[in-house]
């Protein structure tokens, strides 16, 4: 068995990003939602557009009001009134001022703002009550982003502020990196899909649902293959049809030692070169890790990862996600596991052997995190109390026991 940093560098090792000239496409705007930059963006306007007014209130000419008081205010001619979105035709002069509201247009010859709380407005003249600091309220143009310069760059993941950013400096054809494909598929002549009555002995294939779920919230476009039987040809035909559609293959079952665990067998036959093959980790020490090459130089990655339905998620967020992440062209400080020390909420208990995952939710309180155990067994069979799951918590190699009130270091799950 492998320790887990071992296998954890081995996977990362293996996981090369995608090609920035190959594996790109161009989309619009609106379908950017969660896509990855893989060119830098740039924009042909200035933000802001042109010098405009942070404050509803008055422009006018710094040398007019920097004296006044409210005992000895300021008079100025108001000789335009400019709401947003208009163009100003006068120019401020010396004892004028314009009535200007948020977003508008500064006008020619003025230079700061007054807010209009400081203000009292008499028919077509306001009173300059209190003195403001020189170029107050103006929000001058280029003083965001000077056009030309670069806006976003390669490896960010597009979320609202930068779809928003985006559109503002209409920017509405991005360059991007493809989704990376996986392929997904389950293993056992026990399985039934959800739809089918049970019969004695069979289970409910959760794993196609929950990996097809998981692989769709890591950003990326899931192929569902189903339920393969527990024979060697239709087992090789399944695999074989996955590594030739796929970046990664998700299998689950037929990896640990019985009688219909074919998978090694397989996958060696099929030209794999398999990496590793056992993981010191609880749940989830059945971990097959292999690799198969392709014309292009791309190679596929492929885990076969236990059937137990816990295992099968424990396996995904701690080896699958930072390799997938990796893959689609996130920086590494995104694509890295990212594990937090919070405060134990219950007693943590392991038999010490393998370095365990205990699952539970992680709080922020306070400013501090916390776990909460999530409550009943801790089997790897029991998917019911791993709903909810936000964080596992870490039990060492050689350690058995944190009790509640220690520290512990925290796998933040999740997409």
């Amino acid at each position: 068995m492998l320790p887990v940093q071992q296998a954890e560098s081995i996977i990362l090792d293996l996981a090369q990003p995608l090609d920035k000239e190959l594996d790109i496409e161009v989309i619009d705007l609106l379908s950017a939602t969660g896509r990855i930059l893989a060119a830098p963006v740039t924009s042909q306007l200035d933000f802001p557009h042109w010098d405009n007014s942070a404050m509803d209130g008055y422009a006018v000419l710094y040398t007019d009001v920097q004296a006044c008081s409210e005992e000895q205010p300021a008079i100025l001619d108001i000789i335009e009134e400019i709401p947003a979105g208009y163009q100003p035709q006068k120019t401020i002069q010396s004892g004028q001022a314009a009535r200007i509201l948020t977003g508008a247009c500064m006008p020619g010859g003025a230079d700061t703002v007054v807010m209009q709380e400081h203000t009292k407005r008499e028919g077509n003249q306001v009173l300059i009550l209190q003195a403001p600091k020189p170029q107050a309220f103006v929000r001058h143009r280029a003083s965001y982003y000077q056009a030309g310069m670069p806006l976003l760059y390669p490896g960010i993941q597009l979320t609202a502020p930068e779809i928003a950013v985006l559109a503002a400096a209409q920017c509405t054809q991005l360059t991007v990196y493809r989704r990376p494909k996986v392929a997904i598929l389950s293993t056992g002549d026990e399985l039934v899909t959800p739809d089918q009555p049970l019969q004695p002995g069979q289970i409910v294939d959760s794993n196609q649902y929950a990996l097809t779920a998981f692989v769709t919230l890591s950003g990326a476009v899931p192929l569902p293959l189903g339920i393969v039987p527990d024979e060697p040809e239709a087992l090789e035909k399944a695999i074989a049809s996955a590594i030739a559609s796929a970046d990664i293959v998700l299998s689950t079952g037929g990896v640990s030692v019985g009688d219909y665990d074919y998978v090694d067998r397989i996958l060696e036959e099929l030209g794999a070169q398999i990496h590793i093959r056992s993981v010191a980790v609880k749940p989830g020490k059945p971990l097959r890790v292999a690799t198969f090459p392709r014309e292009s130089g791309h190679q596929v990655l492929y885990f076969g990862l236990p059937g137990n339905p816990v295992s099968a998620l424990v396996s995904c967020w701690r080896f699958v996600q930072p390799a997938l992440k990796k893959l689609s062209g996130l920086p590494q400080e995104v694509w890295q596991p990212k594990f937090v020390q919070a405060i134990a909420r219950h007693n943590l208990k392991s038999d010490g052997r393998r370095e365990s995952y205990l699952w539970g939710q992680l709080r922020l309180v306070e400013g501090s995190y916390e776990f909460h155990l999530s409550g009943g067994s801790h089997s790897s069979g029991n998917l019911i109390n791993l709903a909810q799951t936000t964080g596992l918590a870490v039990v060492p190699v050689g350690q058995t026991f944190i009790p509640s009130g220690e520290l512990v270091q925290v796998l933040v799950v999740g997409c």
